[in-house]
């Protein structure tokens, strides 16, 4: 809260009558409303502005340098998880990227670890320097199809809804279980009814989308294509468009960027992780490529930063105006988004800010509880009643997945890859020490010719996944994943030919997120060696898995088939 002796002090700054705590001097202000750009200074008071389009005194001053002034950025939806890295070694990698506030579903540690994990990420949301919002994951497990390391009922959600840094619910990705009334979905979807609550809705359309919509579900991130995303904005519904390492959609979704939906549509990643953002970029990565598309600049910054937080109820940022929160990104150029300088809440983000933050002590250092398999696990017997088999199809860029269908030859250990057609192994692993499962089936779009790569991020239970032309490496790839507690590996004949420790819950490393680049530039190497001819096959190894993503996905209890919401017979 604002006292009223500060709240003296930034009305008499912005007055001129003392000097401001923080002035950035000479700088081009952004109209995210009128795109008009003019020169001014910024003064600033505590984390709030207090003062533009003027000159200003202040305590410490920074010279703008004729740079550009916009709102901090605004990532609507992500899985911090994904980044490889903690929350605070987030917080350091991603907010010089410009991004002052993310909103994020602690949804994959909470499958793993429960309440346990959400509690873990509001303690060290507590103590980052960018704004880490969270929602509270609705739904873990994501479906009753797989295993699961926890359940997090309403009851487990409640304890911690009044926290300051929670702002709703978060995705519902059970859709079905919206549509049809499924009373523990109905009883999150009543505690939230005053809430904000995200949505998750791949796909769906006409009057079952009506039907998700009446629950109160305001958002959705999950739109592939403009028509998707038309109809979604047409029915209320505020459009994300989401640009990570595996989802992108952000070509698809350019188009319906205007001056017309610029309130209603924000940016998000959702999965995005270190190596992507050191060669790419973050937010400031999709900003320059919305803008390349053609889509009017100021109505990109508005989308980047005002509508986000109107969208999501943060009534408090997204203009560089007097009497908002001092988030402000300096920009060397608006067309290319090249940020030089941020501000967070009235702070300069420098090295010494980083080592200033109390730290939180890991968790989930023994989440890894699977057993060591053999080769012989990954046996797939033929059906004696038919030649072909269901094959999950995968395509570069999506998290959606195809099904097709192969003809495989077999032998005494049972069906064999046909790496001419592009068509491998595919099996998860139950992790969670509860029941030591073993799906397996086939997939096609990896090009691997030989080896094996396993993950033990697996959206949404984070069980282990593996794809891989050889029983061996298969088993050579898991085990070692068991060893280090979790991560990524590589394997070849015999040989792990890279890998890299996660083991904060099976799911981030300890290191530095310059350090978890270096191991994802060897991984990637290590990837192209087998053949592989995905530019992000780790992640898309980790959404193999998730069975609320259309159309065909593997679990630990077998090939679920996503649009009959039931397993492959």
């Amino acid at each position: 809260m604002t006292d009223a002796a500060t709240l003296a002090r930034m009305i008499r700054a912005g007055r001129g009558l003392d000097p401001a705590d923080l002035v950035i001097k000479n700088v081009k202000r952004l109209d995210i409303v009128t795109g008009e750009i003019t020169r001014t200074d910024i003064a600033i008071v505590a984390d709030r502005i207090v003062g533009t389009h003027g000159v200003y005194e202040g305590r410490t001053e920074i010279d703008g340098a004729d740079r550009f002034a916009v709102p901090g950025f605004i990532d609507t939806h992500l899985h911090i998880e994904s980044s490889l890295v903690t929350p605070l070694e987030f917080d350091r990698c991603v907010l010089p990227h410009g991004v002052t506030t993310v909103i994020c579903d602690p949804h994959e540690i909470a499958n793993v670890l429960g309440a346990k994990g959400i509690r873990y990420f509001l303690d060290c949301a507590e103590r980052a320097i960018m704004d880490i919002r969270i929602n509270l994951s609705s739904c873990v497990p994501a479906t009753p199809f797989e295993t699961a390391g926890a359940r997090l009922e309403i009851d487990d959600l409640l304890p911690f809804a009044d926290h300051p840094k929670i702002i709703g619910l978060a995705e519902m990705m059970n859709f079905p279980g919206v549509i049809n009334c499924d009373p523990a979905i109905l009883a999150k979807l009543e505690a939230f009814q005053h809430r904000h609550m995200d949505g998750h809705a791949p796909l769906l359309s006409g009057l079952d989308l009506n039907a998700y919509l009446a629950a109160g579900i305001r958002t959705d991130h999950e739109a592939t294509s403009a028509k998707e995303a038309r109809e979604k904005l047409s029915k209320g519904m505020a459009i994300l468009i989401r640009e990570g390492s595996v989802s992108k959609d952000l070509d698809a979704l350019a188009e319906i960027l205007d001056e017309n939906t610029s309130a209603f549509v924000a940016l998000c990643t959702d999965d995005r992780n270190p190596l992507d953002i050191a060669e790419e970029g973050h937010l400031d990565s999709s900003i320059r490529r919305l803008i390349a598309h053609g889509c009017p600049l100021h109505h990109v910054y508005r989308a980047a930063s005002h509508s986000a937080a109107r969208i999501f109820g943060l009534k408090d940022r997204g203009q560089v105006a007097p009497g908002w929160r001092a988030d402000i990104t300096l920009l060397d150029s608006l067309e290319d988004c090249r940020v030089s300088d941020v501000v967070s809440a009235g702070r300069l983000v420098t090295e010494t800010l980083w080592p200033a933050r109390e730290q939180v002590a890991p968790v989930g250092l023994d989440s890894m509880k699977a057993k060591p398999v053999e080769p012989s696990a990954f046996i797939t017997a033929p059906n004696p009643d038919r030649n072909e088999v269901p094959v999950i199809g995968v395509k570069p860029g999506l998290i959606l997945t195809f099904r097709e269908s192969a003809a495989l030859a077999s032998d005494e250990s049972g069906l064999k890859p046909d790496t001419g057609a592009d068509v491998i192994k595919v099996a998860v692993i139950e992790r969670h020490g509860i029941n030591g499962n073993i799906g397996r089936s086939f997939v096609k779009g990896f090009g691997l010719k030989r080896g094996a790569i396993a993950s033990s991020v697996g959206h949404d239970s984070h069980n282990i996944t593996v794809v891989g032309v050889t029983d061996e490496d298969m088993a050579l790839a898991v085990n070692r994943l068991i060893e280090i507690g979790g991560g990524f590996a590589v394997a070849c004949e015999g040989e792990i030919l890279a890998d890299l420790a996660l083991p904060l819950a099976g799911l981030m490393s300890l290191e530095p997120f310059e350090i978890v680049t270096e191991h994802l530039e060897h991984l990637r190497e290590a990837a192209k060696a087998l053949d592989c001819t995905l530019p992000e096959p780790f992640l898309q190894v980790a959404f193999l898995a998730l069975p609320v993503i259309p159309h065909l996905k593997m679990t630990d209890n077998g090939l679920f088939d996503v649009d009959k919401f039931d397993f492959v017979s």
